[in-house]
């Protein structure tokens, strides 16, 4: 039997003041070919996944918090219980709004590593409106923050 600890898993730190923890894929002791799975916790109010996109199909399930949701050309709150399905190649970011910790899971498949990780760990991650699509209108902005050295 192979088990993920979310107690034992360290996960990594990024920029845009989250904390990802790999649950299924990646550094996690659980490998599948279908899907990744992972444990994402906000930091208060602007904590964020920067905007991006991938191929693979996601599904963000809040946990607990409030979160803004940018899909595509669409901006709506979400909150815990509530999850969201992201179709592959459309651009999306969410960001806490509120004052304490979000906490949502991610589900995406195939498996494998994608690359807004390894970008925004880089500081190269494309520009909202300059690179890529821009975010919706009144959106939080994308955070673009370079890595502490």
């Amino acid at each position: 039997m192979i088990i993920s600890d979310l107690q034992a898993i360290d996960g990594r730190r990024y920029p845009a003041r989250r904390r990802t923890q790999n649950l299924v894929g990646g550094p996690a002791p659980i490998q599948c070919r279908n899907f990744s799975m992972g444990y994402v916790t906000l930091d208060p109010d602007g904590g964020q996944v920067p905007w991006h996109n991938q191929e693979s199909e996601e599904v963000y399930f809040v946990v607990t918090g409030t979160c803004e949701m940018c899909l595509g050309d669409e901006r709506r709150t979400i909150h815990g219980g509530q999850a969201v399905y992201v179709p592959p190649g459309v651009y999306h970011q969410i960001t806490n709004i509120g004052p304490g910790p979000a906490v949502f899971l991610y589900v995406y498949g195939p498996a494998g590593d994608v690359a807004h990780w390894r970008q925004e760990l880089a500081g190269t991650l494309p520009k909202a409106g300059v690179d890529v699509p821009p975010l919706p209108h009144g959106a939080r902005p994308q955070c673009t923050d370079a890595p502490e050295a």
